[in-house]
């Protein structure tokens, strides 16, 4: 039986020829309008946004801005250090319980679990992801406020619950399936061949997961995990419903919080006839944007040379 070939350039007629390179010029010029139409997008918002704060940012020293904490917009005051540090409160904390979890759970399903165990478990991951901020900040007032002010009273700490502790379960709660999804996908594309190599030589399952597998993967697994905080540093709804909101630089886990999505999120509606106030938000947008796309760009250093590593080595 004989196969089918595409016809060589050659062996088209000169109007097919022409008509291919055309389709071709047009096709790679799209490609790289829609990759230059993103790269633009970004910098327009960035410019949109530099340009609404620069009132803010002309008016008094960045410095001043970024380590006062002294919030009153009546008076033209705007420290961003109780919101930026609320900020990282709950970032770095929520980070910090949903890494060890998502990735223990990402090496389950690629290792241990059976098909059956995975064909439920992918499909709940990507209800989980689907849900509404909003809906999950209303779970976490339900249950999770609740819980932490019981908890902060066994420990001697007076506290409504809406706290940092609580922002942080949350949004570690919203950050799950994403580095799940992807930790696991990146630990399903190890080759079987370096799993039956390592076991050949007398690993266990775990040995072979943990010294062949982890270090194969780690560039992805990094990847991951900036997806996840990228995700938590800019979530706004759930926990804006459940950290507080008092614009104090938090101390413990149990003080409340303010980040700044929160901030520009209550704040914006009431202040869009005041343009000094206005402005003041927007240098919160654009701070937010700012950290998001420096934290991405040294990720993305990082993944380099952690690449370049394990391949040498």
């Amino acid at each position: 039986m004989q196969t089918a070939e595409w016809p060589t350039d050659t062996e088209l007629p000169t109007t097919s020829r022409a008509v291919r390179k055309l389709a071709d010029r047009v096709a790679t010029a799209g490609v790289y309008a829609a990759a230059s139409f993103t790269i633009l997008l970004v910098f327009a918002i960035g410019v949109a946004l530099l340009a609404k704060a620069w009132p803010v940012l002309t008016g008094k020293p960045l410095a001043r801005i970024l380590f006062s904490s002294v919030w009153k917009p009546s008076r033209g005051e705007f420290g961003f250090y109780p919101f930026i540090l609320g900020t990282l409160w709950v970032t770095v904390l929520a980070m910090a319980m949903s890494v060890p979890v998502s990735l223990l759970a990402a090496v389950c399903l690629a290792e241990y679990a059976g098909r059956r165990v995975r064909a439920v478990a992918k499909p709940l991951l990507d209800l989980l992801a689907g849900i509404p901020s909003v809906v999950i900040g209303l779970c976490g007032w339900l249950a999770v406020v609740p819980a932490v002010a019981a908890l902060g009273e066994r420990f001697g700490q007076y506290t409504t619950g809406l706290c940092v502790l609580s922002g942080a379960i949350v949004l570690a709660v919203m950050v799950f399936p994403v580095t799940i999804s992807v930790c696991e996908e990146v630990l399903r594309s190890v080759p079987l061949q370096a799993r039956e190599a390592s076991m050949a030589v007398g690993a266990t399952h775990w040995q072979t997961v943990k010294h062949v597998l982890l270090r194969a993967v780690y560039p992805g697994i990094t990847a991951a995990v900036i997806l996840g905080f990228s995700r938590a540093f800019g979530e706004t709804m759930a926990v804006l419903m459940v950290v507080g909101n008092v614009p104090q630089a938090p101390h413990s886990l149990f003080d409340p919080a303010y980040p700044l999505p929160a901030l520009v999120a209550n704040s914006y509606g009431e202040v869009m006839s005041i343009p000094r106030t206005e402005s003041a938000l927007m240098l919160a947008a654009l701070i937010l944007m700012a950290v998001v796309l420096a934290f991405n760009l040294l990720a993305r250093l990082v993944i380099r040379r952690i690449r370049s590593r394990v391949v040498v080595a």
